[in-house]
This record gives C-alpha cells, structure tokens and sequence, in this order.
C-alpha cells in the first residue's frame, strides 16, 4: 500500500516510536495525519512537522486513548476533514515494572502485583490499541457500504494497514508481568485481525522493537541499560526510533508483509 497521499493516525504521537513514525509518515508523503497523546507536547510535535513540512499536515489531538468518546470524536473530526483513515499506528503505551510477587523482608509478607495496575497498563497497552485499529476497520467497512461495495476484492488496492506495536517482553521479562501480557495479547489480535479485517481491505501487522532510546526505556536508569540491557544486544546500543518507524513503513508499504516482524538488534535476554 502506498504511503504517499494516504490519512494516517498515530497514537503515543507526543515522543518515542511514536513521534518518530509521525515524522517518518510525513516525510513518505501522508496526505494528513492526528497525533494522539495524553501529553500536551503533542501539540509541539505537530507545530514542528508542519514547519518542517511546510504546510499543514499534523493536527494533534490531546486525551486519554483509553476513552471511547474520545477516539470516536478524534476519528470524527479525521473523517470529517479529509475521509476515512487508511494507516493507524496506536503506539502509545505506559510500563508499571514491578515484580509478580515479591517478599516484604520487614513483615515477611508477600506483596502481589496490584491488580489495579494490572489493569491500567493493560488497558493502555492492549485494549486501547485493539479500539483504535477497530475503529478504523469501521470506519472504511462503512465508507465502502456507502459506495456500494462488501467484501473487498484482490483487484482493488488495500484500504488500509493496522500495525501494532509489540515487545521482545511478548516473550517475557523479568518484572513485567502486566506489559508483557499485553504486549503477548496484541499478537493474538494483530493474528485475529489478519483473518478478518481483509474482508473490508485493511491488514494488520505487529512489530516487535527491542529496547528503544525512548523516555519509557531512558526511564529505567542509565545503569540498569549499562548492565542489563546493552550487554544482550548484538548492537550493544540502544535502537533509535527512526530505526523502528523505518521498519513500521516497511510493514505498511509492502503488502505482501504481514504477521510479525522482529525489530530486536539481536536482544538475547539470560534465563
């Protein structure tokens, strides 16, 4: 599917890999394109892409990803202003690391990984996700009912691409109980999706970046990187984020690519 002219939709579009495929769709020639962000330095990132772009390409679109009437306003106004969606990247996640059991060493209690936080991360990082590609999936099932058209046929060009955003903590990772079952459930959606959202031209794809120079992962501390993470990565770096929307473009521009693709710079965790 050709990136040029197409209307994209970025969640987590305020910093990391999701700032990064803004710019990168951008570049590649999106028609227009909302990034999403509960942090208002989203509205810097769109500033900045339209004067880098010289025209106005970016609209930002600041509040909780999780809120079903905020998604559905924000596809709205999308739809409204230049019709439906043909790429959605939801990218934005949270991490709340902790172990799934830990012992108190002052009570001698045992301290389980607070459901609540359970649920918000999962919240965040699957479903959230999942209702965004839905949302767009309907969007362009009812934009081709409308123009007389039901089950989408191999002589017409693809609609639209989802492309979730996974994790080498899909395998597991110490300390990551919550995050890396979210990120292990977006593969069984993106699978899921694969099935039946081709019914109505969209396909889905996930993409599973290693540790990424991002604040999320700059977040643990330079010293845990040092140790725990550069000493595992053939690279013996951290991934840029333009390295991983490179790869996401890949995953949108080439159709005959889907499933999954690893974008791990060879990370190779102990037991």
């Amino acid at each position: 599917m050709k990136i040029q002219g197409k209307f994209a939709l970025v969640t987590g579009a305020g910093s990391g890999i999701g700032e990064a495929t803004a710019r990168e769709l951008v570049g590649r020639g999106v028609k227009a394109i909302g990034l999403v962000d509960r942090s208002a330095n989203v509205e810097l990132v769109a500033r900045a892409i339209n004067e880098a772009a010289g025209r106005n390409v970016a609209d930002a679109f600041i509040g909780d990803v999780t809120e079903e009437a905020f998604r559905t306003l924000v596809f709205d106004r999308i739809c409204a202003r230049h019709g439906v969606v043909h790429i959605c990247v939801p990218a934005a996640g949270v991490t709340r690391d902790s172990l799934a059991v830990k012992m108190d060493k002052e009570t001698g209690k045992a301290i389980i990984f607070p459901t609540r936080t359970f649920r918000e991360v999962t919240e965040i990082n699957l479903i959230a996700p999942i209702y965004w590609a839905l949302e767009m999936v309907a969007r362009i099932a009812e934009d081709r009912q409308r123009r007389g058209l039901l089950r989408w046929d191999a002589n017409e060009k693809l609609m639209g691409t989802i492309v979730f955003i996974g994790s080498v903590s899909s395998q597991g990772n110490k300390g990551q109980i919550a995050y890396a079952a979210g990120k292990a459930g977006l593969e069984g959606a993106a699978a899921t999706l694969t099935k039946e959202a081709i019914y109505h031209g969209v396909k889905c794809a996930i993409i599973h970046p290693g540790f990424t120079d991002t604040p999320m992962v700059r977040a643990l501390g330079e010293d845990y990187i040092a140790k725990n993470i550069l000493p595992y990565t053939q690279l013996r770096r951290l991934i840029r984020p333009d390295e991983i929307a490179d790869a996401i473009c890949f995953l949108i521009s080439n159709s005959a690519v889907s499933g999954e693709l690893w974008a791990d710079a060879g990370w190779h965790p102990t037991a």
